[in-house]
């Protein structure tokens, strides 16, 4: 199955403001030390710094589902990747198998002992009935059932966070980065949007060579960034 809804951070429009740590916060009532969301920052104090928000990215091929012992991990049907709380025994396999670090555990005993898993929903709840009680007690609120964006994507001030249907959000990303002059030069850019520069049909399948992709493609060159 294909995962279909994905999240998108633009780091030349993310400023570290840390808006959708709040809003993901408030929105879901989250306990203290629980961060479903949070901003990362490369490079720091240097040239070339930039900010990213990283939370979970609901993978099609989840390194977590896969390596969860109880199956308590699930994709939706919108590609999703949600939990149940009361399959979850806090083994916390799923936080080291994560590359971004989603999965949260509190520790709030002596001898900080993992509770049950906590992590970014999309806003999409869990296996509870939507938008019921024991949905928002356990998952927080539901928006996706109401037929909203998420809210860290919603209350982004400059637009960096995007969070939607997959096609749509790569859609506006290859849009911002065209207009910026520089997207067809980046490495991989073909390859990932599927518009090769030179026309053509993009060749990429399984571990064949990548015959679009020029030898001499950088990624995130300086010298070919706009002045």
């Amino acid at each position: 199955m294909a995962a279909r809804m994905k999240f998108i951070c633009d780091t030349e429009r993310c400023i570290d403001c840390n808006g959708c740590v709040t809003a993901c916060k408030n929105e879901h009532e989250l306990p203290w030390g629980i961060n479903r969301r949070r901003v990362v920052t490369i490079n720091d104090g240097i040239p070339g710094e930039r900010s990213v928000s990283v939370a979970c990215m609901h993978c099609t091929d989840a390194p977590c589902l896969a390596v969860c012992p109880t199956n308590c991990i699930y994709h939706t049907e919108d590609g999703i990747v949600l939990h149940s709380k009361d399959q979850c025994i806090g083994c916390g396999y799923c936080y080291y198998a994560c590359p971004f670090g989603a999965p949260q555990f509190p520790e709030t005993g002596i001898f900080n002992h993992r509770g049950k898993m906590d992590k970014c929903t999309f806003c999409a709840g869990g296996p509870e009935p939507d938008t019921s009680e024991a949905e928002f007690k356990k998952y927080g609120r539901n928006r996706i059932a109401e037929g909203k964006l998420p809210a860290c994507a919603e209350m982004c001030g400059t637009k960096a966070l995007l969070g939607g249907e997959a096609n749509q959000i790569a859609d506006i990303y290859r849009q911002r980065v065209e207009t910026r002059g520089y997207g067809p030069e980046l490495w991989g850019w073909k390859i990932a949007y599927g518009r090769p520069k030179r026309g053509g049909e993009i060749k990429a399948k399984g571990d064949l060579p990548r015959t679009n992709q020029l030898v001499g493609d950088v990624q995130n060159d300086p010298g070919r960034f706009p002045q």
